[in-house]
């Protein structure tokens, strides 16, 4: 019996490869003319870039794009050929503007970077300090505390909430969802004037790391929940009732079936949790003080993170002191993009070799 996966890939399956000669040439003059147009516009009128990019570029290439569009196909191509146009030029924007900071970030950061700025502090550390001494690494163990203590919080909290929204069929569901919208859209500023107010104002707490983890609680809520909820809903149907069906209890068909079938879903809403809360500054500054030192105890003393680090020296405004700035936003990015790859490859399914072909 032939197996699936061998068959032979279908001629139609590809059918922007079989564009007839009319669409091409149009393509080709919508592509290369707005752009020679442009070109000799910025440098014979000697315009600024970005402004010439909207005002001359953007209209110049919507008008070839719709008549791309219209010699192709007539009347209905147009609109097709507006979006193509709209589509690949916010698209390439915002790609650029990605690369611009990226590039920012590493080659201005990567003067400060070093291996004693990964593992130092700054207690005897001022703003004209030289490179040659401290660092930033009482607040990367800082960003670890404090986004530790509120992923452990926040992670069972959340995947409870997408489960009550899944798998039950409460009429206070809706008010769940409202909640976590409201949530949602909540400034990042009023969550930590919250704790502020509410703990630390009353005198029950003093500005501690502790605070600040709760402080992003209700930022990272929203995102696991409604992620993972998603996620919960992806998983098909008759999994569960195959579970079910075989006699396992509604709870072991939840645990042993559907949970493990959305693992790489509920991984991804941790991950966009912790990209949500990672780079908050103010919940920060109103719940912690930023400490010089280095601290691994949540509960007393101040505490510093790699946002706040930024700030205090971004507020300082001294050469060294922006240098070291921008040595912890590469820092910050490092640690992020550490993150993501390893919680990829944690959460990626092995996929076989190609199946062996059946005998008959």
């Amino acid at each position: 019996m032939t197996d699936t996966l061998s068959m032979p890939r279908p001629k139609n399956a590809a059918p922007w490869v079989n564009l007839g000669g009319r669409v091409r040439l149009a393509s080709w003059v919508a592509s290369i003319a707005p752009s020679a147009i442009f070109v000799a516009a910025w440098l014979g009128l000697q315009l600024d870039f970005m402004a010439a990019l909207l005002t001359i570029f953007l209209p110049i290439q919507l008008a070839f794009g719709a008549w791309a569009g219209f010699y192709s196909y007539g009347r209905k191509g147009v609109n097709d050929g507006l979006l193509v146009v709209v589509t690949i030029f916010f698209s390439t924007f915002v790609l650029v503007l990605l690369g611009s900071v990226l590039w920012s970030v590493i080659s201005e950061g990567a003067a400060a970077l070093s291996p004693h700025f990964i593992y130092q502090n700054n207690r005897y550390i001022t703003g004209t300090t030289g490179l040659e001494l401290g660092g930033a690494g009482h607040a990367i163990l800082g960003s670890i505390i404090i986004t530790g203590i509120t992923t452990l919080i926040t992670v069972p909290l959340g995947v409870a909430t997408a489960v009550y929204l899944t798998e039950t069929r409460d009429g206070a569901r809706g008010i769940v969802r409202t909640l976590l919208q409201a949530l949602a859209g909540l400034p990042s500023v009023v969550a930590g004037l919250f704790i502020y107010s509410m703990l630390i104002v009353s005198g029950w707490s003093s500005q501690v790391g502790l605070m600040a983890s709760l402080a992003l609680i209700p930022l990272m809520l929203p995102t696991i929940s409604r992620v993972a909820e998603e996620s919960l809903r992806l998983v098909p149907t008759e999994l569960r009732n195959g579970a079910l069906a075989l006699g396992a209890p509604s709870y072991k068909a939840f645990f042993m079936v559907t949970l493990p079938a959305a693992k790489t879903g509920i991984v991804t809403a941790i991950l966009l949790g912790v990209a949500r809360i990672i780079g908050e500054t103010a919940p920060l500054i109103l719940t912690a003080v930023i400490a010089n030192e280095t601290n691994v105890n949540p509960t007393a003393g101040g505490m510093a993170t790699l946002p706040t680090y930024i700030y205090n020296f971004l507020y300082l405004g001294d050469a060294t002191s922006l240098q070291r700035a921008w040595g912890a936003a590469l820092v910050l990015l490092i640690f992020v993009g550490i993150l993501f790859v390893g919680a990829r490859i944690a959460s990626a399914t092995r996929v076989g070799t190609k199946p062996k072909r059946r005998k008959k």
